[in-house]
């Protein structure tokens, strides 16, 4: 809108542009007082490479996640490693096949989570605390390796929801301890001892053995292979000492033509020439080069100006050879084995003296010999007195399908045995290994630790329903993460179901109202696809497997949820060297 008073707004626009440009030049003069230029270049220089410096103290290609989005990322990372051996759980649970990428591409078809885990290289640091909690679950109590990982992951799933309503994650921790305890407390509350009679005992560890086995490849004959871990262990009269049951596998058969055999079996043939069978045996078990005083090709350098000479080199040679072997039997043995090789010639020596010699035996099957006999394992032969001689009551030569073995029978160890597994390929045998690896660890803890508890979801549902009740008297938004610790535990039999292709919305329903009355049994019947008692159809689990899955899962799911920051190192750089 143009009017009389434009040229006068025009003519003070301009006034005021004239004096900010004089206040400027007079802040400038007086700034250059306290400053010269050059100082005062160098001044806002400093500043702001102090301001950079402030704002990123860590060096170049660090990586730093903070806040929502660091919690996130390790939510994310866990919930991706539950899922992925989530499939594995229960009876009906799926197998993985892992293939590396090393020299061979080496196969190992599996459903253990610790071997699933053990072989991912992940980069998730908190997909990393879970592998890790997996690897402790199996070295402490042999099972439960997928279950602690699951129960961790669904806890963090309950965990994400909450945060996003704005609650802290400190007050969520804080109410999955109270739910903790409540459930551990529950479940000891109800756990059965029959120690005092054996005979009851006996049988609640064959269920327990046949409940293992029953996700695992044994199952086609799980009561078999549950009475051969079962008898393997109870040998072991409580020592627990499972070095002590050794598992060889042989190609061949099925699973079924699988046995327990007393004594020690050494996967080695007897030498030509030498005894097949004795009685009686003294055995030096020793780790000694037969060879050291033999001159290596590529290791010495022998001028010699007549072929005589050299005869008499290998006289020398052999008659160094033969005083260590001459040693050797002057210890009163009549079996000697060693962990290195054996020469043709010392070989003859032992033979003429009626020694029986075994080289190459397996540094495992060695030190499990020295424990089974009673012996040490010897590299010097100076001061026979010291040296401490095994002993057996027979050794004979025994065959395993198409294999010759040795058989070592009456060892000074009487608890020792060795199960031998028989099957249609490697994959087999190995994945059978490990399923009666797992079986024999839970059987030892439950031989010290007796406690049985029901299984099939039936100590999620007991426990989920007395932390419901935990939650309804607790005030305040802690009685939100006790609901959420309920609906992990209940998420358990949920996954067994739908890994069997059963509807779980409604058989944990059913279980819910079945576990409305104090002394109920029910839990989920994957082969009726039903609820069923589960004390009637013998599915019984070992306490302590059950206490170290929700104390693991849950101390883990709290150590992810207290992360707020995320960093990664910058990677090293390779120095150029000229």
């Amino acid at each position: 809108m143009q009017g009389p008073d434009r040229p006068q707004r025009e003519r003070g626009r301009r006034r005021a542009v004239r004096k900010r440009a004089r206040t400027g030049g007079k802040l400038r003069a007086q700034i250059a007082a306290w400053f010269p230029p050059s100082g005062y270049r160098v001044h806002s220089k400093l500043v702001a490479a102090g301001r950079k410096e402030a704002g990123n103290i860590l060096k170049e290609e660090a990586l730093e996640e903070k806040g929502e989005r660091a919690r996130m990322a390790a939510f994310i990372g866990a919930m991706a490693i539950a899922d992925l051996v989530k499939s594995t759980l229960g009876p009906k649970g799926m197998d993985k096949i892992l293939q590396s990428t090393g020299r061979g591409h080496s196969v190992t078809v599996t459903n253990d989570g610790a071997t699933i885990l053990k072989s991912l290289h992940v980069d998730n640091p908190a997909a990393k605390v879970l592998v890790d909690i997996s690897k402790v679950q199996d070295d402490e109590v042999g099972d439960g390796t997928t279950s602690v990982v699951v129960l961790a992951g669904e806890l963090l799933r309950e965990a994400e929801k909450l945060i996003s309503q704005k609650i802290h994650p400190m007050t969520i921790i804080a109410g999955y301890r109270m739910a903790v305890e409540c459930a551990r407390n529950v479940l000891e509350s109800r756990a059965r001892n029959n120690k005092d009679d054996p005979e009851k005992f006996r049988t609640d560890l064959v269920n327990i053995a046949m409940t293992t086995l029953s996700s695992k490849i044994l199952s086609q004959d799980k009561e078999y292979f549950a009475n051969l871990a079962v008898d393997a262990v109870l040998r072991l009269k409580g020592s627990g000492n499972l070095e002590a049951i050794q598992i060889i596998k042989k190609c061949g058969g099925s699973l079924k033509d699988s046995f327990l055999d007393e004594g020690f079996i050494l996967d080695k043939k007897i030498g030509v020439g030498q005894p097949k069978r004795i009685e009686n045996a003294n055995i030096l078990v020793a780790n000694t080069a037969m060879d050291t005083d033999k001159i290596k090709i590529y290791g010495a350098r022998v001028r010699v100006d007549a072929m005589s000479k050299v005869a008499d080199i290998e006289a020398a040679e052999k008659n160094k050879m033969k005083a260590k072997v001459e040693k050797i039997i002057a210890h009163g043995i009549n079996c000697f084995v060693n962990r290195q090789l054996i020469y043709n010639f010392p070989e003859e020596l032992f033979a003429d003296a009626g020694v029986m010699a075994i080289e190459h035996a397996d540094f495992d099957g060695i030190e499990r010999l020295a424990l089974v006999t009673g012996g040490e394992i010897t590299s010097t032969f100076d001061n026979p007195e010291a040296v401490k001689l095994g002993h057996c009551k027979l050794i004979e030569e025994i065959m395993i399908g198409e294999d010759k073995l040795i058989h070592f029978s009456g060892v000074e160890l009487g608890q020792a045995c060795t199960i031998v597994l028989r099957g249609a390929s490697s994959h087999v045998l190995d994945e059978a290994e490990r399923s009666l690896h797992d079986a024999l660890c839970v059987l030892a803890s439950t031989v010290k630790d007796s406690r049985v508890v029901w299984g099939g979801g039936w100590p999620e549902m007991l426990m989920a329903r007395q932390v419901d009740e935990l939650a309804r008297k607790t005030p305040g938004k802690k009685s939100l993460a006790i609901e959420s610790f309920a609906a992990a535990l209940r998420a358990i039999p949920s996954i067994i179901c739908d890994n069997a292709g059963l509807d779980s919305a409604d058989l944990v329903s059913q279980l819910r109202a079945a576990h409305f009355s104090d002394d109920s049994t029910a839990g989920v019947d994957v082969i009726t696809g039903a609820v069923g008692d589960m004390e009637a159809r013998g599915i019984y689990e070992a306490f302590k497997v059950k206490q170290a899955v929700l104390l693991s899962a849950t101390e883990a799911s709290e150590m992810i949820l207290r992360v707020d920051e995320i960093i990664k190192c910058a990677p090293r750089q390779r120095e150029d060297r000229m």
